[in-house]
């Protein structure tokens, strides 16, 4: 296998071996702290033995698989919370302005004669006289 530069996101072998005593340690908030979710690639954990870049990666990929699912877990929150925001707005209706009881209509709604007209069809409709 090729040597591979470090750069600034590898982390030293001490530190990989760290990260794995505190994995065995089950500290696992320590190792996120010191670094185990670095942007570097799994291949770096290739100088450790079988056991600990067994341990340091699988726990990496269930921390990423967690991380995920809760980032999904949040996001469907917010669409929720959002959606909700949007059906209780469109059901909110406007209430009406409030009637002055000093101002008068400018017009009735019906002419006298076609109120009149109307109240006679509903009385016959009803079974009243005409």
């Amino acid at each position: 296998m090729p040597h591979r530069q470090p750069d600034a996101s590898t982390p030293s072998p001490d530190t990989l071996e760290r990260l794995a005593a505190l994995l065995r340690d089950d500290d696992i908030d320590a190792a996120i702290d010191v670094g185990l979710m670095g942007a570097w690639p799994d291949t770096c954990a290739d100088a450790l033995d079988a056991n600990a870049r067994t341990l340091l990666l699988a726990t990496r990929a269930r921390l990423r698989t967690a991380w995920d699912a809760r980032a999904r877990f949040d996001a469907r929150n917010a669409r929720l919370a959002r959606r909700a925001e949007e059906r209780d707005a469109a059901r909110r209706v406007a209430a009406p302005p409030q009637a002055v009881a000093d101002t008068v209509p400018a017009r009735p709604a019906l002419p006298s004669n076609a109120a009149a007209i109307l109240a006679r069809a509903k009385a016959r409709a009803a079974g009243g006289t005409p």
